[in-house]
């Protein structure tokens, strides 16, 4: 797999807009993804346009490195390469196929978490808690712990030493149209359409040390 570089491209969706319904409405998946997510990706490209040095720089190393990058520049940079990186992750970890827990991931999940129903019960506890705007992030060390870590507007897992796994989008965009103001339904609906598929081969990478593999689906 090739990492993305500037100019970045909108992805498209790994599956029809209408494909996660009743869980996931079509016209939230559109505006989702063609007008939130392709606005971070324009204003990144727009940001790192004047810098040529750094238009070989992957999503990754923007992140990592942020504070190497001109100082008028770093703040937008980092909250947008993070939007580009945080959709990226949310949308390819969605699946309108029914996918199984299994093998090593849900060997750790187990392992960190008890049983499936403490994980469920924590997972929608820490969600329903996001103050605002974030992310809800499964995430893992460099040992293979699986933990759960709630992050503000488009933070990332990177930037504190850990290997994205999983995301829960609680922006309101993210579900206001079909949800309004009732999180809870939302992320209930959202564990119908988990791609457990992708988060077992992202876990797989984070054992391997190669977390520059989860961007985008191979």
């Amino acid at each position: 797999m090739i990492l993305q570089h500037y100019p970045f491209e909108l992805l498209p969706l790994p599956y029809h807009y209408d494909a996660l319904e009743p869980y996931i409405d079509m016209e939230t998946m559109y505006f989702h993804h063609d007008k939130h997510l392709g606005s971070y990706v324009n204003r990144l490209n727009e940001l790192l346009e004047p810098y040529p040095h750094l238009h070989n720089w992957s999503l990754e190393r923007l992140i990592l490195e942020n504070r190497t990058l001109p100082e008028d520049i770093q703040e937008d940079v980092l909250k947008n390469a993070g939007g580009v990186y945080n959709h990226q992750l949310y949308f390819s970890g969605m699946s309108p196929s029914v996918t199984e827990l299994k093998g090593k991931l849900k060997d750790a999940l187990l392992l960190d978490f008890g049983t499936w129903e403490e994980f469920y019960k924590t997972f929608v506890e820490m969600a329903m808690k996001i103050f605002g705007s974030g992310y809800l992030w499964l995430a893992a060390d460099d040992k293979g712990k699986l933990v759960l870590v709630p992050l503000p507007n488009q933070a990332t897992p990177l930037s504190i030493g850990l290997t994205p796994i999983l995301n829960l989008d609680v922006w309101e965009h993210a579900y206001y149209l079909k949800h309004q103001n009732l999180r809870a339904d939302y992320i209930n609906d959202w564990f119908h359409v988990i791609n457990w598929a992708e988060a077992g081969r992202r876990y797989q990478n984070a054992l391997l040390g190669n977390f520059l593999q989860n961007s985008i689906l191979p």
